[in-house]
């Protein structure tokens, strides 16, 4: 049934890593006569010389086709779902005031969320239970505390460094508190709902082997084609240091580990590999959560099209 809001929709393109989004904006900007502007919904593309790790598209095609909230912070610095979420309103009703489309690129789930569904009011702190939790650490280490984490609330657990010991306190207080994940918690009813319709599109593969395959062949092309110089470059700063939201990105904290003598050589590849599958499955799980998603194959052989048929009703 066709859209009747007048307001120009808010396309979400989202999926796990590696299937082809940003390929798949490209070809909605360049194919249809609807006017676009792509905004990157990914944590790791805000960071400036973090480039090839993060499949950036190329400079001479974001010359041509920009790409917002890309390049937007140094990696010493952090970059929150709450900042994303401000900062994507203000372009999404720029864009809308130019009659064109808003269209949200990218996996970082955390992001979606903080931005159409905003964030819920966490439990105060409680003494008693944080002077419990430190004294556990103070015996066992704040790795021990982490590994617990994991168990309770992976998602939170996998962006925190097992050292990280303020975060995962807070962390195990709000599950121990109210026996949520913080993790999901973190969003809830938005004070002021985005207005005017959203679109929400999943370009998830049919088959996992196909995702799988794809990762490996894209991992080892980074390596190929320069992410141990980048990493190199990021280790030769004395500002930035592996607990660094941007140096925990998938694949540059296992370089980053590798060359700094933590994890051999003819591991880092297959370790790389791995985290990176482990986080589309995250991503995958987060996405099947998703309210009114409209689903596309993404190892279909005419995947642009099934994109454009399932927006027929948006943008024509």
């Amino acid at each position: 049934m066709p859209l009747r809001d007048e307001t120009p929709a808010v396309i979400c393109l989202m999926g796990p890593t590696a299937t082809g989004k940003t390929d798949l904006a490209l070809d909605l900007h360049a194919s249809t006569a609807q006017g676009f502007d792509i905004i990157s919904v990914d944590s790791a593309m805000v960071y400036r010389g973090m480039d090839i790790g993060t499949a950036k598209p190329a400079p001479a095609i974001r010359a041509h086709v920009p790409h917002a909230l890309v390049d937007i912070r140094d990696p010493a610095e952090a970059y929150s779902a709450a900042e994303f979420a401000a900062d994507a309103r203000g372009l999404i009703a720029a864009s809308r005031a130019a009659g064109r489309f808003p269209l949200l690129v990218g996996g970082t789930m955390l992001y979606y969320r903080a931005l159409l569904q905003g964030f819920s009011a966490l439990p105060g702190a409680d003494p008693s239970l944080r002077a419990a939790l430190e004294a556990e650490a103070a015996c066992k280490g704040w790795p021990a505390l982490h590994h617990r984490l994991s168990v309770v609330d992976p998602s939170a657990a996998e962006r925190l460094h097992p050292n990280d010991a303020q975060r995962i306190q807070r962390a195990l207080e709000v599950y121990q508190l109210t026996g949520r994940p913080i993790s999901e918690q973190q969003v809830g009813p938005a004070a002021e709902p985005l207005p005017g319709p959203i679109v929400r599109v999943g370009i998830v593969p049919q088959h996992r082997d196909w995702l799988h395959d794809r990762i490996a062949e894209r991992f080892a092309d980074m390596m190929t084609s320069g992410l141990v110089e980048e990493v190199a470059a990021l280790r030769a700063r004395s500002d930035l240091h592996r607990d660094l939201p941007s140096i925990r990105s998938v694949g540059y904290r296992q370089v980053w580990d590798w060359l700094a003598g933590d994890l051999p050589e003819d591991e880092v590849v297959y370790r790389g590999v791995v985290a990176t599958r482990q986080f589309a499955r995250r991503q995958l799980t987060w996405l099947r959560r998703e309210p009114a998603v409209r689903w596309v194959n993404a190892d279909d052989s005419a995947v642009q099209n099934a994109l454009r048929a399932q927006l027929a009703d948006v943008i024509n």
